[in-house]
């Protein structure tokens, strides 16, 4: 239904100036889509109120909602070519008024939907440089309508498609796009429930939340009014350092049905974690942090365990951060569980002391596409020391990439077998007494299939490369001298 609607306005964004990538186009469909869902969405409840007897206050004033600017329409239900602005009496009525107006929204309350018009418009900017243009796109969007549950759906299932464009054209795709399939198989695991409080401190474009979301509604008919208000308000939190990707999460929740996502712009990694106090805590943690070496030591005074790799700090964070017997599932870097750093041995030691790591998932490369590193997915329950680790190896009898992506099948044994801590050709135990006391290694080794090669440190492949040089020269010369 809206398929075609998105490719037409792609199109016209392809031969604007304004926008030049993926980024741009998802940024500026992001703003458009929204007034009009935000402007179905006053309709609905108009008519709501209207029925119940009672009078709606409209969040926007006239000339500011969708059909004071953006379509009018004459008598007919037509749009009113006298009324309608084009071209640059548009574009300055858009950059002049329109953004100005809502970025005053901002002065609200935090957890409401207002505040977060607030926030969209302080962070976005119109790219859009043709008037012209912006008037087609604003007829194609006047053309889709989300009052009906198939149409929300729709919409939120063709936005999360964009989502994974934008992820695989940018550079750190990982950080806008971790693959629905994992993410719904993660969720499944920890299986959170309604009334617990859902807590991803990366969250980027919400996918972890919005699965969630989905998830705890699949029987929406089954749930009371006090579940559903419960869900709207106070299950799903999130933090987000970078406006772009903090601006799709908050889209992301809207237009999947949740009206004021609890999800802050900030920096996570910069509030001290010994000023975690009990109300801050969750019940649930669902994340893929970011990783990558870089942090300053500005921000490593936050944390016991210094390191300047991004993931290792928000592992820090989040286990403090969880409740006693809460439930976590966070994918990291497969390196987390062998590295000999100090700061790698100390995180591993915190984590099996300080909660059950019950299960890994080991999954092959290329599950994440567009970037080349391996990950495992922690699954761990805070509150008791680990005894076992239940480990599970995907192996697939294909290579995954952009036109073989991993899928749900791919992960069903993982799930089945993971209920149980079953034993397969696949999966295995470890007792932690087991595990070496200095070193806390935790390398995938599969012994059915002979054990994995441990990855190695980057300095003792240098060093062997090296060495291999040395003798190679030695070689050469030696061969030099006898022809010679």
């Amino acid at each position: 239904m809206f398929e075609q609607a998105f490719k037409n306005i792609d199109n016209i964004l392809h031969t604007d100036s304004g926008s030049a990538t993926e980024l741009d186009y998802i940024e500026q469909t992001s703003w458009i889509l929204f007034l009009k869902y935000l402007d179905d969405l006053e309709q609905t409840k108009k008519t709501e109120a209207t029925l119940a007897g009672k009078k709606y206050e409209f969040i926007l004033d006239p000339k500011f909602r969708w059909d004071g600017w953006a379509c009018p329409k004459d008598a007919t239900g037509k749009l009113d070519h006298h009324k309608a602005l084009d071209g640059d009496d548009l574009k300055d009525f858009v950059d002049q008024q329109l953004f100005p107006h809502f970025k005053k929204f901002k002065a609200e309350e935090p957890n409401t939907i207002e505040y977060k018009i607030g926030e969209i418009f302080s962070e976005l900017k119109n790219k859009i440089s043709s008037g012209y243009k912006l008037r087609e796109i604003l007829n194609i969007v006047d053309g889709m309508h989300f009052r009906h549950y198939e149409e929300k759906h729709e919409l939120s299932h063709l936005y999360e498609d964009k989502i994974k464009k934008m992820g695989n054209a940018g550079r750190n795709g990982g950080e806008y796009y971790t693959p629905r399939p994992l993410i719904r198989t993660i969720i499944k695991v920890v299986a959170p429930k309604i009334g617990e409080k859902i807590y991803d401190g990366a969250c980027g474009s919400a996918g972890f939340l919005v699965e969630a979301y989905d998830y705890l509604t699949q029987n929406q008919s089954a749930l009371s009014s006090n579940q559903m208000e419960t869900l709207q308000n106070k299950t799903f939190y999130g933090k987000e350092i970078k406006s772009l990707a903090y601006i799709i999460g908050i889209m992301n929740m809207i237009l999947h049905g949740i009206e004021a996502p609890n999800i802050r712009h900030m920096n996570t990694l910069a509030e001290n974690i010994n000023d975690i106090q009990e109300k801050d805590r969750f019940d649930v943690i669902l994340a893929n942090p970011p990783f990558g070496a870089g942090i300053g030591r500005e921000i490593q005074q936050n944390f016991p365990i210094k390191t300047s790799e991004t993931a290792f700090l928000f592992l820090q964070h989040f286990i403090k951060i969880l409740k006693a017997g809460g439930r976590a599932g966070i994918v990291i870097k497969n390196t987390f569980l062998s590295n000999t750093d100090n700061a790698s041995v100390s995180l591993r030691k915190l984590l099996l002391e300080s909660c059950n790591l019950h299960s890994v998932l080991d999954l092959p490369g290329g599950a994440f596409q567009g970037a080349g590193v391996k990950t495992v997915v922690l699954f761990f329950e805070k509150g008791a020391p680990t005894k076992n680790v239940w480990f599970y190896q995907l192996n697939l009898p294909r290579n995954l990439g952009k036109t073989n992506p991993l899928n749900e099948k791919d992960l069903a044994e993982f799930v089945e077998l993971q209920k149980t801590k079953a034993d397969s050709e696949n999966s295995w135990s470890v007792d932690v007494k087991d595990v070496d006391q200095t070193t806390f290694d935790l390398s995938v080794k599969n012994p059915s299939r002979g054990g994995e090669v441990t990855l190695r440190e980057p300095k003792e492949i240098l060093e062997e490369m090296k060495k291999l040089d040395e003798e190679n020269s030695k070689i050469l010369v030696d061969i030099k001298n006898m022809v010679g």
